[in-house]
């Protein structure tokens, strides 16, 4: 089913657009696996598959938090449980 912009109110604004705004953007998102990824979003496609550059990856082990830094990374948008735009990851909270 394509989604449609609506024209009655031209403040609707779909996720892909939102998404699509973010380009250059540094993105806080929230992955299935209990890891966070915050990154510049380079691109993305109709799946949300996003490529990112100067990555850090947290994740929460039993030893405590491991902070990853990567310079460029493509996340499969299936893992994303949540995508926080201008966000700058656990440690800013």
């Amino acid at each position: 089913m394509a989604a449609h912009h609506n024209s009655a109110n031209p403040s609707t604004l779909l996720p892909l657009e939102l998404v699509d705004k973010c380009i250059g953007s540094r993105m806080h998102l929230t992955m299935k696996n209990d890891r966070e990824i915050v990154g510049v979003l380079l691109g993305f496609d109709d799946f949300v598959n996003m490529v990112l550059e100067d990555v850090t990856e947290y994740e929460n082990t039993p030893e405590g938090r491991r902070v990853t830094k990567l310079d460029q990374i493509l996340l499969h948008g299936s893992n994303i449980t949540m995508m926080i735009p201008g966000g700058e990851g656990p440690e800013a909270l």
